[in-house]
Protein backbone atom coordinates (compact mmCIF):
# COMPACT_ATOMS: atom_id res chain seq x y z
CA UNK A 1 0.00 0.00 0.00
CA UNK A 2 1.61 3.37 -1.15
CA UNK A 3 -1.59 5.52 0.56
CA UNK A 4 0.19 7.96 2.72
CA UNK A 5 -1.99 10.66 5.20
CA UNK A 6 -1.63 14.01 4.99
CA UNK A 7 0.82 14.60 7.96
CA UNK A 8 3.20 15.97 6.18
CA UNK A 9 1.07 19.15 4.64
CA UNK A 10 -1.38 19.62 7.35
CA UNK A 11 0.06 18.35 10.67
CA UNK A 12 -1.09 21.53 12.16
CA UNK A 13 -0.68 21.34 15.96
CA UNK A 14 -4.17 20.07 17.62
CA UNK A 15 -6.02 22.63 19.58
CA UNK A 16 -6.02 22.68 23.13
CA UNK A 17 -9.66 21.01 23.07
CA UNK A 18 -8.41 18.27 21.12
CA UNK A 19 -5.31 17.98 23.36
CA UNK A 20 -7.91 17.50 26.39
CA UNK A 21 -8.84 14.09 24.79
CA UNK A 22 -11.64 11.96 23.58
CA UNK A 23 -15.11 13.15 24.14
CA UNK A 24 -14.43 16.60 24.24
CA UNK A 25 -15.42 19.26 22.06
CA UNK A 26 -12.85 21.37 20.76
CA UNK A 27 -15.25 23.97 19.48
CA UNK A 28 -18.52 25.01 21.08
CA UNK A 29 -21.29 25.23 19.53
CA UNK A 30 -22.69 28.27 18.60
CA UNK A 31 -18.68 29.59 18.24
CA UNK A 32 -16.95 30.40 15.20
CA UNK A 33 -18.05 30.56 11.80
CA UNK A 34 -18.98 26.60 11.52
CA UNK A 35 -22.32 25.11 10.55
CA UNK A 36 -23.76 25.06 13.76
CA UNK A 37 -27.30 25.08 12.01
CA UNK A 38 -26.70 21.87 10.60
CA UNK A 39 -25.60 20.46 14.17
CA UNK A 40 -28.69 21.66 15.77
CA UNK A 41 -31.17 20.37 12.95
CA UNK A 42 -29.25 16.83 13.09
CA UNK A 43 -29.48 16.78 17.29
CA UNK A 44 -33.49 17.82 16.88
CA UNK A 45 -34.08 14.85 14.69
CA UNK A 46 -32.08 12.29 16.27
CA UNK A 47 -32.09 10.97 20.04
CA UNK A 48 -29.85 8.01 20.81
CA UNK A 49 -29.71 8.32 24.66
CA UNK A 50 -28.08 5.22 26.05
CA UNK A 51 -26.94 3.67 22.84
CA UNK A 52 -23.63 2.60 22.10
CA UNK A 53 -22.44 2.73 18.85
CA UNK A 54 -18.83 0.51 18.32
CA UNK A 55 -16.37 1.99 15.26
CA UNK A 56 -12.95 0.45 14.06
CA UNK A 57 -10.46 1.96 11.62
CA UNK A 58 -7.18 2.87 10.65
CA UNK A 59 -6.19 6.03 12.19
CA UNK A 60 -4.77 5.73 15.87
CA UNK A 61 -2.33 8.51 17.51
CA UNK A 62 -3.56 12.03 16.96
CA UNK A 63 -5.86 11.01 14.14
CA UNK A 64 -7.70 8.81 16.99
CA UNK A 65 -8.04 12.25 18.83
CA UNK A 66 -9.50 14.07 15.86
CA UNK A 67 -11.75 11.62 14.77
CA UNK A 68 -13.11 11.01 18.64
CA UNK A 69 -13.27 14.45 18.55
CA UNK A 70 -15.91 14.68 15.89
CA UNK A 71 -18.19 11.90 17.10
CA UNK A 72 -17.78 13.76 20.51
CA UNK A 73 -20.41 16.30 18.60
CA UNK A 74 -22.56 13.33 17.43
CA UNK A 75 -23.01 12.26 21.30
CA UNK A 76 -23.39 15.57 22.22
CA UNK A 77 -26.16 16.16 19.50
CA UNK A 78 -27.86 12.35 19.85
CA UNK A 79 -26.73 10.98 23.68
CA UNK A 80 -25.45 7.97 22.05
CA UNK A 81 -21.81 6.57 23.27
CA UNK A 82 -19.31 6.60 20.45
CA UNK A 83 -16.31 3.97 20.84
CA UNK A 84 -13.73 3.71 18.64
CA UNK A 85 -10.80 2.03 18.39
CA UNK A 86 -7.88 2.11 15.66
CA UNK A 87 -5.74 -0.40 14.63
CA UNK A 88 -2.24 -0.48 12.32
CA UNK A 89 -4.08 -3.98 11.30
CA UNK A 90 -7.06 -2.90 10.78
CA UNK A 91 -7.38 -4.85 7.13
CA UNK A 92 -7.03 -8.23 9.00
CA UNK A 93 -8.74 -7.28 12.36
CA UNK A 94 -12.13 -6.38 10.46
CA UNK A 95 -12.18 -9.51 8.63
CA UNK A 96 -11.71 -11.52 11.44
CA UNK A 97 -14.42 -10.10 13.85
CA UNK A 98 -16.71 -10.07 10.30
CA UNK A 99 -16.39 -13.74 10.11
CA UNK A 100 -16.49 -14.35 14.05
CA UNK A 101 -19.95 -12.38 13.84
CA UNK A 102 -18.47 -9.62 16.06
CA UNK A 103 -17.97 -6.59 13.84
CA UNK A 104 -18.63 -2.89 14.94
CA UNK A 105 -21.25 -1.24 14.29
CA UNK A 106 -19.41 0.84 11.96
CA UNK A 107 -15.68 0.25 9.21
CA UNK A 108 -14.16 2.64 8.46
CA UNK A 109 -11.50 1.60 5.17
CA UNK A 110 -8.41 2.62 3.87
CA UNK A 111 -9.22 1.15 0.63
CA UNK A 112 -12.38 0.46 -1.55
CA UNK A 113 -11.19 -3.32 -2.23
CA UNK A 114 -11.51 -4.75 1.04
CA UNK A 115 -15.03 -2.80 1.65
CA UNK A 116 -15.94 -4.35 -2.02
CA UNK A 117 -14.74 -8.15 -0.68
CA UNK A 118 -16.43 -7.84 2.70
CA UNK A 119 -20.10 -6.55 0.73
CA UNK A 120 -19.44 -9.50 -1.89
CA UNK A 121 -19.48 -11.89 1.23
CA UNK A 122 -22.52 -10.32 2.64
CA UNK A 123 -20.61 -8.86 5.89
CA UNK A 124 -21.56 -4.92 4.90
CA UNK A 125 -25.24 -3.30 4.80
CA UNK A 126 -26.36 -0.79 2.19
CA UNK A 127 -26.57 2.15 3.01
CA UNK A 128 -29.39 2.76 -0.17
CA UNK A 129 -30.21 4.78 -2.80
CA UNK A 130 -31.10 8.02 -0.97
CA UNK A 131 -27.81 7.61 0.10
CA UNK A 132 -26.34 7.32 -3.24
CA UNK A 133 -28.52 10.60 -4.35
CA UNK A 134 -27.24 12.35 -1.24
CA UNK A 135 -23.20 11.73 -2.24
CA UNK A 136 -23.80 12.42 -6.22
CA UNK A 137 -25.62 16.16 -5.47
CA UNK A 138 -23.07 17.53 -2.29
CA UNK A 139 -20.20 15.80 -3.41
CA UNK A 140 -17.77 17.69 -6.27
CA UNK A 141 -17.49 14.96 -8.78
CA UNK A 142 -20.55 12.99 -7.05
CA UNK A 143 -20.76 10.55 -9.42
CA UNK A 144 -17.09 9.50 -8.91
CA UNK A 145 -17.97 9.08 -5.21
CA UNK A 146 -20.61 6.77 -6.04
CA UNK A 147 -19.03 4.64 -8.09
CA UNK A 148 -15.96 3.91 -5.46
CA UNK A 149 -18.57 3.42 -2.70
CA UNK A 150 -20.98 0.57 -5.11
CA UNK A 151 -19.93 -2.69 -5.09
CA UNK A 152 -21.69 -5.97 -6.18
CA UNK A 153 -23.50 -7.67 -2.80
CA UNK A 154 -23.65 -11.17 -2.10
CA UNK A 155 -26.27 -11.87 -4.73
CA UNK A 156 -24.47 -9.97 -7.07
CA UNK A 157 -26.35 -6.51 -7.69
CA UNK A 158 -24.86 -3.38 -6.96
CA UNK A 159 -25.60 -1.08 -4.16
CA UNK A 160 -23.54 1.84 -2.34
CA UNK A 161 -22.04 0.58 0.56
CA UNK A 162 -19.54 3.06 1.44
CA UNK A 163 -19.86 6.69 2.39
CA UNK A 164 -16.17 8.68 1.94
CA UNK A 165 -15.08 10.82 4.78
CA UNK A 166 -11.45 12.16 4.66
CA UNK A 167 -9.53 11.93 1.31
CA UNK A 168 -6.21 12.77 0.51
CA UNK A 169 -4.76 14.45 -2.96
CA UNK A 170 -2.40 13.32 -5.35
CA UNK A 171 -2.28 15.19 -8.86
CA UNK A 172 0.33 18.05 -7.63
CA UNK A 173 2.94 20.07 -8.30
CA UNK A 174 5.30 21.46 -6.29
CA UNK A 175 7.45 24.68 -6.77
CA UNK A 176 9.03 27.47 -5.35
CA UNK A 177 7.11 30.80 -5.80
CA UNK A 178 10.27 33.00 -5.81
CA UNK A 179 12.04 30.41 -8.45
CA UNK A 180 9.09 30.79 -10.65
CA UNK A 181 8.90 34.94 -9.81
CA UNK A 182 12.49 35.33 -10.77
CA UNK A 183 12.51 33.15 -14.15
CA UNK A 184 8.83 34.82 -14.99
CA UNK A 185 7.23 31.47 -15.30
CA UNK A 186 3.55 31.25 -14.67
CA UNK A 187 1.39 28.37 -13.14
CA UNK A 188 0.41 25.57 -16.19
CA UNK A 189 -3.23 25.49 -16.73
CA UNK A 190 -3.56 22.60 -18.92
CA UNK A 191 -1.06 20.04 -19.68
CA UNK A 192 -0.40 21.87 -23.00
CA UNK A 193 0.96 24.68 -21.21
CA UNK A 194 3.20 22.41 -18.99
CA UNK A 195 4.60 20.82 -21.60
CA UNK A 196 5.63 24.38 -23.22
CA UNK A 197 6.74 25.12 -19.36
CA UNK A 198 9.22 22.26 -19.01
CA UNK A 199 10.30 23.19 -22.54
CA UNK A 200 11.25 26.75 -21.34
CA UNK A 201 12.82 25.84 -18.42
CA UNK A 202 15.58 23.81 -20.64
CA UNK A 203 15.50 26.62 -23.03
CA UNK A 204 16.33 28.93 -20.08
CA UNK A 205 19.75 26.93 -18.97
CA UNK A 206 17.61 25.14 -16.07
CA UNK A 207 16.24 21.25 -15.33
CA UNK A 208 12.17 21.03 -15.17
CA UNK A 209 12.03 18.03 -13.22
CA UNK A 210 13.12 16.37 -9.78
CA UNK A 211 11.88 12.56 -10.48
CA UNK A 212 12.90 9.87 -8.08
CA UNK A 213 11.37 6.31 -7.79
CA UNK A 214 13.41 4.99 -4.94
CA UNK A 215 11.41 3.29 -1.74
CA UNK A 216 13.47 0.30 -0.38
CA UNK A 217 11.42 -2.51 -1.07
CA UNK A 218 8.52 -0.87 -2.70
CA UNK A 219 11.08 1.23 -5.16
CA UNK A 220 8.95 1.89 -8.64
CA UNK A 221 5.40 3.15 -6.81
CA UNK A 222 6.12 7.20 -7.39
CA UNK A 223 5.93 6.04 -11.48
CA UNK A 224 2.77 4.34 -11.21
CA UNK A 225 1.21 7.66 -9.64
CA UNK A 226 2.17 9.17 -12.87
CA UNK A 227 0.93 6.35 -15.50
CA UNK A 228 -2.37 6.64 -13.35
CA UNK A 229 -3.02 10.66 -13.60
CA UNK A 230 -1.80 10.30 -17.01
CA UNK A 231 -4.51 7.92 -17.64
CA UNK A 232 -7.16 9.72 -16.54
CA UNK A 233 -5.89 12.84 -18.49
CA UNK A 234 -5.57 10.90 -22.03
CA UNK A 235 -8.96 8.42 -21.10
CA UNK A 236 -12.54 8.87 -20.19
CA UNK A 237 -12.74 7.61 -16.52
CA UNK A 238 -14.90 4.06 -17.20
CA UNK A 239 -11.79 3.04 -19.12
CA UNK A 240 -9.50 3.79 -16.32
CA UNK A 241 -12.28 1.60 -14.33
CA UNK A 242 -11.86 -1.06 -16.75
CA UNK A 243 -7.79 -1.01 -16.76
CA UNK A 244 -8.42 -1.38 -12.83
CA UNK A 245 -10.97 -4.23 -13.12
CA UNK A 246 -8.55 -6.35 -15.62
CA UNK A 247 -11.16 -5.94 -18.04
CA UNK A 248 -8.75 -3.35 -20.35
CA UNK A 249 -5.35 -5.37 -20.79
CA UNK A 250 -2.23 -3.58 -19.13
CA UNK A 251 -0.29 -4.30 -22.58
CA UNK A 252 -4.06 -2.08 -24.04
CA UNK A 253 -2.54 0.86 -26.71
CA UNK A 254 -4.57 3.03 -23.89
CA UNK A 255 -2.20 2.05 -20.90
CA UNK A 256 1.27 1.96 -23.08
CA UNK A 257 0.46 5.64 -24.17
CA UNK A 258 0.01 6.49 -20.17
CA UNK A 259 2.91 4.89 -19.55
CA UNK A 260 4.65 6.73 -22.45
CA UNK A 261 3.32 10.26 -21.36
CA UNK A 262 5.12 9.63 -17.67
CA UNK A 263 8.29 8.27 -20.32
CA UNK A 264 7.98 12.31 -21.86
CA UNK A 265 9.05 14.02 -18.57
CA UNK A 266 11.24 11.27 -16.84
CA UNK A 267 12.88 9.94 -19.95
CA UNK A 268 14.59 13.14 -20.94
CA UNK A 269 17.84 13.87 -20.00
CA UNK A 270 17.30 17.49 -20.15
CA UNK A 271 14.33 17.30 -18.12
CA UNK A 272 14.90 15.32 -14.98
CA UNK A 273 17.89 16.40 -12.58
CA UNK A 274 20.73 14.20 -12.50
CA UNK A 275 19.16 13.15 -16.16
CA UNK A 276 17.10 9.72 -17.06
CA UNK A 277 19.57 7.37 -15.38
CA UNK A 278 18.95 8.71 -12.02
CA UNK A 279 15.29 8.49 -11.69
CA UNK A 280 14.93 5.04 -11.07
CA UNK A 281 18.05 5.16 -8.37
CA UNK A 282 17.07 8.35 -6.53
CA UNK A 283 14.85 8.19 -3.13
CA UNK A 284 11.30 9.90 -3.78
CA UNK A 285 11.99 10.99 -0.03
CA UNK A 286 15.05 13.02 -1.83
CA UNK A 287 14.28 13.88 -5.17
CA UNK A 288 11.93 16.89 -3.88
CA UNK A 289 15.34 18.71 -1.89
CA UNK A 290 16.36 20.34 -5.78
CA UNK A 291 13.37 22.56 -5.43
CA UNK A 292 15.53 24.24 -2.21
CA UNK A 293 19.03 24.72 -3.85
CA UNK A 294 20.20 27.74 -5.07
CA UNK A 295 20.08 28.35 -7.63
CA UNK A 296 17.51 24.89 -8.42
CA UNK A 297 18.43 21.85 -9.21
CA UNK A 298 14.45 21.92 -10.91
CA UNK A 299 11.96 23.63 -10.80
CA UNK A 300 9.16 21.47 -10.44
CA UNK A 301 8.23 18.28 -8.51
CA UNK A 302 4.77 16.27 -8.76
CA UNK A 303 3.79 14.55 -5.62
CA UNK A 304 0.84 13.60 -3.32
CA UNK A 305 0.03 16.29 -0.39
CA UNK A 306 2.54 13.62 2.34
CA UNK A 307 5.62 14.97 0.29
CA UNK A 308 6.30 18.44 2.61
CA UNK A 309 7.19 15.68 5.22
CA UNK A 310 10.54 15.25 3.11
CA UNK A 311 11.57 19.16 2.51
CA UNK A 312 14.11 20.60 4.88
CA UNK A 313 13.44 21.07 7.84
CA UNK A 314 11.32 24.46 8.89
CA UNK A 315 9.79 24.65 4.97
CA UNK A 316 6.79 26.57 5.57
CA UNK A 317 4.40 25.76 2.58
CA UNK A 318 2.37 28.51 1.20
CA UNK A 319 5.51 30.69 1.18
CA UNK A 320 8.65 28.77 0.87
CA UNK A 321 7.30 26.39 -1.48
CA UNK A 322 4.06 25.26 -2.57
CA UNK A 323 1.77 23.55 -5.51
CA UNK A 324 -0.50 23.78 -8.34
CA UNK A 325 -2.92 21.20 -9.94
CA UNK A 326 -1.44 18.48 -12.29
CA UNK A 327 -3.34 19.81 -15.47
CA UNK A 328 -5.22 17.89 -18.17
CA UNK A 329 -5.11 18.42 -21.40
CA UNK A 330 -7.40 21.26 -22.81
CA UNK A 331 -7.52 19.64 -26.61
CA UNK A 332 -8.78 16.43 -24.87
CA UNK A 333 -11.19 17.54 -22.96
CA UNK A 334 -11.51 15.38 -20.50
CA UNK A 335 -12.16 18.27 -17.38
CA UNK A 336 -10.25 18.34 -14.15
CA UNK A 337 -10.14 14.99 -13.21
CA UNK A 338 -7.88 14.44 -9.71
CA UNK A 339 -6.46 10.99 -8.66
CA UNK A 340 -6.54 10.33 -4.48
CA UNK A 341 -7.45 8.00 -2.16
CA UNK A 342 -9.44 8.68 0.74
CA UNK A 343 -11.03 6.47 3.69
CA UNK A 344 -15.33 5.46 3.61
CA UNK A 345 -17.71 4.80 6.26
CA UNK A 346 -19.73 1.43 6.02
CA UNK A 347 -21.78 -0.18 8.31
CA UNK A 348 -20.90 -3.37 9.86
CA UNK A 349 -23.45 -3.85 12.30
CA UNK A 350 -26.07 -2.45 11.47
CA UNK A 351 -28.87 -0.78 14.12
CA UNK A 352 -30.66 2.76 14.07
CA UNK A 353 -27.63 3.95 15.80
CA UNK A 354 -25.11 2.93 13.46
CA UNK A 355 -27.11 4.74 10.66
CA UNK A 356 -27.74 7.76 12.54
CA UNK A 357 -23.61 8.46 12.67
CA UNK A 358 -24.22 7.68 8.93
CA UNK A 359 -26.21 10.46 8.59
CA UNK A 360 -24.74 12.75 11.07
CA UNK A 361 -20.89 12.72 8.50
CA UNK A 362 -23.24 13.57 5.84
CA UNK A 363 -23.86 17.37 7.88
CA UNK A 364 -21.31 20.08 7.27
CA UNK A 365 -19.91 20.15 10.65
CA UNK A 366 -18.61 16.99 10.50
CA UNK A 367 -16.46 18.15 8.08
CA UNK A 368 -15.76 21.81 9.32
CA UNK A 369 -14.96 20.67 13.14
CA UNK A 370 -11.93 17.93 11.23
CA UNK A 371 -11.06 20.90 8.86
CA UNK A 372 -10.61 23.25 11.44
CA UNK A 373 -7.85 21.25 13.08
CA UNK A 374 -5.55 19.37 11.35
CA UNK A 375 -4.87 16.72 8.18
CA UNK A 376 -8.40 17.06 6.74
CA UNK A 377 -10.03 17.05 3.34
CA UNK A 378 -13.67 17.10 1.87
CA UNK A 379 -15.17 16.93 -1.17
CA UNK A 380 -18.58 18.24 0.45
CA UNK A 381 -19.73 21.13 -1.38
CA UNK A 382 -22.03 22.57 1.79
CA UNK A 383 -18.73 23.30 3.62
CA UNK A 384 -17.75 26.44 4.82
CA UNK A 385 -14.04 26.17 3.16
CA UNK A 386 -12.76 29.05 5.63
CA UNK A 387 -12.82 26.55 8.33
CA UNK A 388 -10.21 24.90 6.80
CA UNK A 389 -7.24 25.10 9.45
CA UNK A 390 -4.98 26.95 7.10
CA UNK A 391 -4.61 28.37 3.61
CA UNK A 392 -2.52 25.68 2.16
CA UNK A 393 -5.37 22.89 3.55
CA UNK A 394 -8.18 25.16 2.05
CA UNK A 395 -5.95 25.31 -1.57
CA UNK A 396 -5.92 21.27 -1.16
CA UNK A 397 -9.32 21.21 -0.88
CA UNK A 398 -10.18 23.59 -3.76
CA UNK A 399 -8.50 20.89 -6.10
CA UNK A 400 -10.88 18.87 -4.54
CA UNK A 401 -13.82 20.64 -5.06
CA UNK A 402 -12.53 21.80 -8.60
CA UNK A 403 -12.63 18.02 -9.57
CA UNK A 404 -14.90 17.07 -12.13
CA UNK A 405 -13.82 13.37 -11.89
CA UNK A 406 -11.80 11.56 -8.82
CA UNK A 407 -10.46 8.25 -9.13
CA UNK A 408 -8.82 6.23 -6.21
CA UNK A 409 -5.43 5.23 -6.75
CA UNK A 410 -5.02 2.06 -9.23
CA UNK A 411 -2.40 0.51 -7.82
CA UNK A 412 -3.70 0.24 -4.15
CA UNK A 413 -7.26 -1.23 -6.28
CA UNK A 414 -5.44 -4.09 -8.37
CA UNK A 415 -4.39 -7.10 -6.79
CA UNK A 416 -1.44 -7.57 -4.24
CA UNK A 417 0.83 -8.91 -6.88
CA UNK A 418 0.30 -6.65 -9.44
CA UNK A 419 -0.55 -3.55 -7.64
CA UNK A 420 2.40 -3.41 -5.22
CA UNK A 421 4.24 -5.82 -7.33
CA UNK A 422 4.51 -6.42 -11.27
CA UNK A 423 3.87 -2.71 -11.90
CA UNK A 424 6.41 -1.13 -9.44
CA UNK A 425 8.92 -3.69 -11.03
CA UNK A 426 7.49 -3.04 -14.27
CA UNK A 427 8.24 0.83 -14.32
CA UNK A 428 11.43 0.92 -12.91
CA UNK A 429 12.40 -1.82 -15.89
CA UNK A 430 10.69 1.03 -18.14
CA UNK A 431 12.87 3.84 -16.92
CA UNK A 432 15.79 1.77 -16.99
CA UNK A 433 15.46 1.32 -20.89
CA UNK A 434 12.71 -1.22 -21.18
CA UNK A 435 10.28 -1.13 -23.89
CA UNK A 436 6.67 0.69 -22.76
CA UNK A 437 4.76 -1.98 -24.69
CA UNK A 438 7.32 -4.80 -23.28
CA UNK A 439 7.00 -3.58 -19.64
CA UNK A 440 2.62 -3.65 -20.19
CA UNK A 441 2.74 -7.17 -21.50
CA UNK A 442 4.93 -8.59 -18.75
CA UNK A 443 2.92 -7.10 -16.19
CA UNK A 444 -0.28 -8.11 -18.14
CA UNK A 445 0.94 -11.81 -18.10
CA UNK A 446 1.70 -11.35 -14.20
CA UNK A 447 -2.17 -10.76 -13.88
CA UNK A 448 -3.46 -13.44 -16.10
CA UNK A 449 -1.31 -15.96 -13.81
CA UNK A 450 -2.81 -15.14 -11.06
CA UNK A 451 -6.75 -15.14 -12.28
Amino acid sequence: MKTYLLAGVAAAALTAGTAQGAGHLPFAPGDGDFNWDSFTAFADANDFSGEEITVTGPWTGADAELVNSVMAYFSEATGATVNYSGSDSFEQDIMISAQAGSAPNVAVFPQPGLASDMAGRGFLSPLGDETAAWVRDNYAAGQSWVDLGTYANADGADELFGFFYKVDVKSLVWYIPEAFDEAGYDIPETMEELKALTDQIVEDGGTPWCIGLGSGAATGWPATDWVEDMMLRTQEPAVYDQWVANELPFNDPAVVAAIEEFGYFALNDAYVDGGAQAVANTDFRESPTGLFDIPPKCYMHRQASFIPTFFPEGTEVGEDVDFFYFPAYAEKDLGKPVLGAGTLFAITNDSPAARGLMEFIKTPIAHEVWMAQSGFLTPHTGVNTDMYANDTLKALGDVLLGATTFRFDASDLMPGEIGAGAFWTGMVDYTTGADAAEVAAGIQERWDAIQ
